[in-house]
């Protein structure tokens, strides 16, 4: 099942009509969702451009558009970055969609970030996972590091296994473990350490993804991962890898069930990237459904 849906974007469900985010307004603190405009639709913008009127808004919370409610907030403070993380500007990126609607996506500037330490449904242990997220190829840096995904509950790093998110950026620092050229490259955090495959050293086969909206997925199984990426606007889905989980220290998992988004799962906050939906189920998806949702995407 679909244990997690986030999106400032659009709806994920063709039936969802609620809130797709909440915005904080600077000059009260006053709050607003930020619906959707009709079932199944984008974001209803104009509402967040009325509200915030002559004053800042941030991102205050994320919600979940399936059943289990696993929103997202501002993430607390962590073992690496030990102060509450910001919220990301409400205005700083806005896209136009299919209907020539105008909506607003998530970026992430550094020091900023959203969790979820008290999920429901998501996969705990060497449970099998599929996880996806739309970011942009325009925006992000080897800072540490772009995630989205299943994390430590204790905001702690707890060692190898502990936690299973999907990556984009380009970092090459002592425990990432690249793709081809020079990045950006969809790779897997499995906790200290980035994978692009299994291989200590590069993979050959993961190479970098150009493309102004970046498609990337992570599928976690209960004796290996698999990592593909493609153009959001493109024809095809690439598979990066597909094989076992590294060695020592990855094989069994034991992933905790918290939900990150655009920073590690100790905190680690410096990196940058833009986050306009994904989504995580419980259980690994066939080729066919990940094809499925791809084609949605492109058709967005």
């Amino acid at each position: 099942p679909c244990v997690a849906a986030h999106s400032t974007v659009r709806a994920l469900f063709s039936a969802f009509a609620g809130a797709l985010y909440q915005v904080k307004r600077a000059s009260d603190n006053a709050t607003q969702d930020i619906k959707v405009v009709s079932a199944g639709s984008v974001a209803d913008a104009a509402s967040q451009d009325a509200f915030c009127l002559n004053s800042g808004c941030v991102i205050q919370r994320i919600y979940d558009q399936s059943s289990y409610a696993n929103h997202l907030d501002t993430a607390p403070g962590g073992g690496n970055a030990p102060q509450p993380d910001k919220p990301v500007n409400a205005t700083r990126l806005s896209l136009t969609v299919s209907g020539g609607k105008a909506v607003y996506a998530a970026y992430f500037e550094g020091g900023m970030g959203y969790r979820n330490d008290n999920t429901r449904g998501v996969a705990v242990d060497n449970e099998p996972e599929t996880i996806y997220m739309i970011t942009s190829g325009n925006h992000w840096n080897d800072g540490c590091c772009f995630d989205y995904g299943n994390a430590e509950t204790n905001n702690d790093d707890d060692g190898p296994s502990t936690m299973e998110c999907v990556y984009f950026g380009n970092n090459t620092n002592r425990l990432s473990h690249p793709g081809t050229d020079e990045g950006p490259w969809v790779m897997a955090d499995l906790e200290q350490g980035l994978w692009a495959g299994n291989d200590s050293k590069v993979n050959t086969g993961n190479t970098p993804i150009t493309a102004e909206f970046v498609f990337a997925m992570l599928k976690g199984g209960e004796n290996g991962f698999a990592l593909k990426g493609g153009d959001a606007t493109g024809t095809s889905l690439k598979v990066l890898y597909d094989g076992p989980r590294p060695s020592p220290g990855y094989q069994p998992m034991h992933k905790q069930g918290a939900i990150i988004l655009g920073i590690g799962g100790d905190n680690s906050n410096r990196a940058i990237g833009t986050f306009f939906e994904g989504a995580m189920t419980k259980g690994y998806s066939s080729d066919a459904a990940d094809q499925a949702v791809y084609e949605n995407v492109v058709a967005a």
